[in-house]
C-alpha cells in the first residue's frame, strides 16, 4: 500500500493523541488491564476533568474503548487501532526506497 499525501484522518488523530505525555501514561496503564476513570485519576494524580479531556482525545482517535458498568466507565486499549498505526509506519519501512538524493545544480 503506497502512502498518500493525505493520510486518513484516523491515522492523523492517532498520532496526535500519542503526542501528549499524559495520554501516553494512560495508555501505559491500560497495557496492563482495563481501568475505571477513578483508578486512572488516582494512579496519574490528576483531576477527573483534566483526565476527561485526554480520554476524549484517545477515544476520538479510537486508541481506547470505553464501556459503562453501573455509574463507572472502564477504559481499555483498542488494539485494532494500534495495529492500523503500526501498519501505517511499517509501510514506510517496507516500501520506501533508500536512494541517495539527486544532485542539485546551482544554475545561477
Amino acid at each position: 500500500m503506497a502512502q498518500t499525501l493525505n493520510p486518513p484522518a484516523l491515522i492523523v488523530a492517532g498520532f496526535q493523541a500519542l503526542s501528549d505525555p499524559l495520554r501516553l501514561n494512560v495508555l501505559e496503564l491500560l497495557q496492563q488491564q482495563e481501568l475505571c476513570v477513578c483508578d486512572l485519576c488516582d494512579r496519574l494524580q490528576v483531576t477527573q476533568s483534566k483526565l476527561s479531556f485526554h480520554l476524549k482525545a484517545l477515544k476520538e482517535a479510537q486508541l481506547v474503548s470505553a464501556r459503562q458498568e453501573g455509574r463507572w466507565i472502564y477504559y481499555s486499549l483498542n488494539l485494532v487501532q494500534f495495529l492500523a498505526l503500526e501498519q501505517y509506519l511499517a509501510d514506510y519501512r517496507r516500501l520506501s526506497q533508500l536512494l541517495p538524493a539527486r544532485v542539485c545544480r546551482d544554475d545561477a
